[in-house]
């Protein structure tokens, strides 16, 4: 990341702000696949715990599966984060972002989708304010 000029001093290298940007975007990747891994393997536990204290299904099954999708949805915004330092900044190139923009369609799709299974009601529909 730097090199050192005629004088001994250390200097920045011109590509100090690719590199450091390749960084952050392979860091919010480890950071949302670290998010999913681990708000799996807490759902699953918490899932197992309450089965094994009560055999209600019901309840703990839809808080199970809410559960996964907050993690889930948490660590695709990481990946999206990084895939979008990673293509915009670090490699602009067209078919990058064409890639980008199929990645943003996909995951904005999963998150949506997602978002109806932990709300358990389409967005634009007002809240049961009984509940």
């Amino acid at each position: 990341m730097s090199d050192t000029n005629e004088g001994g001093l250390r200097v920045l290298s011109p590509n100090w702000f690719e590199s450091a940007l390749h960084y952050v975007a392979l860091g919010a990747e480890v950071a949302g696949v670290a998010v999913i891994v681990l708000g799996v393997m807490l759902a699953t536990t918490v899932f197992l715990l309450r089965i094994g204290r009560s055999r209600e299904w019901g309840d703990h099954y839809h808080t199970f599966r809410s559960t996964l999708a907050r993690a889930i949805l948490l660590g695709l915004e990481f990946l999206l984060a990084a895939d979008l330092v990673g293509t915009v900044a670090v490699k602009p190139t067209l078919d990058n972002l064409y890639v980008l923009g199929l990645i943003v369609l996909i995951r904005t799709f999963l998150s949506f989708s997602l978002q109806v299974e932990i709300e358990g009601r389409l967005p634009w529909r007002k809240a049961d304010s009984n509940k």
